[in-house]
């Protein structure tokens, strides 16, 4: 799935099309913080370009303003990396360059990953922005596999009370595709509240899956066979539990 597939899939408006290529210097300037980082954007960094804004005038969604953040815009932006070059840092620092909420389709060598990370107002820096959390990242899927996914991204989809909730969607919409990673199925989530319920078990599981990779190299390397017999049992226990959370996340199970 290409960049361009994803955009075709949002179905925004014409007039939100921006279709403008972004120096690469004004990443290193505005993204990156250290010597390193300008260096990996100068050689890992093939080309950025700003596809899209999303403003309240063009798709008919009020901005939203908070105590601790105001969405103006969504930003729709693509990377490209060259050959080679892991995804992950460079994407975090796009993410911290713009000054807005952002939907990054990132092309590498593993394909096309889309991140979505919500922002708030600096407090320690007037008129300046800072990543709120973490950056959630899924690798997408290809049109066939993928159709039930791509249907969902779509704009008008997504909630219509503000720029926030309309945000949120998407967030929610690829925590169902990573949700998918664990069940084979994608299946949007209902509401936010079910939404966070589910991305709080996702990450039950992928706890559970470490801590049983972890107790099977104990139990390769025990000689004692009651120990051996000790850590199979809480082997199979956790994954009991692991099995208990997947059928949550299918919805097979309350």
């Amino acid at each position: 799935m290409s960049a361009d597939a994803l955009i075709d899939a949002l179905g925004l408006p014409d007039a939100t099309r921006v279709d403008q290529r972004v120096p690469k210097k004004l990443l290193a300037e505005h993204g990156a913080a250290t010597a390193a980082d300008k260096r990996q954007v100068q050689d890992g960094v093939d080309e950025v370009q700003w596809l899209a804004s999303l403003k309240p005038h063009l798709i008919g969604v009020p901005a939203f303003k908070d105590a601790q953040r105001e969405y103006l815009e969504v930003a729709v932006l693509s990377l490209k990396l060259k050959p080679g070059t892991k995804p992950g840092r460079l994407a975090e620092l796009l993410h911290r360059a713009v000054p807005y909420p952002m939907l990054l389709a990132t092309s590498s060598d593993l394909g096309v990953s889309l991140s979505l990370a919500h922002i708030r107002a600096s407090q320690n820096e007037a008129d300046k922005t800072v990543l709120d959390g973490p950056i959630p990242s899924v690798l997408l899927p290809d049109a066939g596999s993928g159709q039930a996914f791509y249907a969902a991204m779509a704009l008008a989809k997504q909630p219509q009370t503000d720029l926030f909730a309309l945000y949120q969607g998407w967030l929610d919409t690829a925590s169902a595709l990573d949700i998918a990673e664990e069940t084979g199925r994608f299946q949007p989530s209902l509401t936010r509240e079910q939404a966070a319920a589910r991305h709080a078990t996702l990450q039950d599981c992928r706890q559970l899956k470490a801590q049983i990779a972890q107790l099977r190299s104990q139990a390769d390397k025990e000689r004692q066979i009651a120990r051996q017999v000790a850590l199979n049992q809480e082997i199979h226990a956790a994954e009991r539990q692991l099995l208990t959370l997947q059928r949550m996340l299918s919805g097979e199970a309350a």
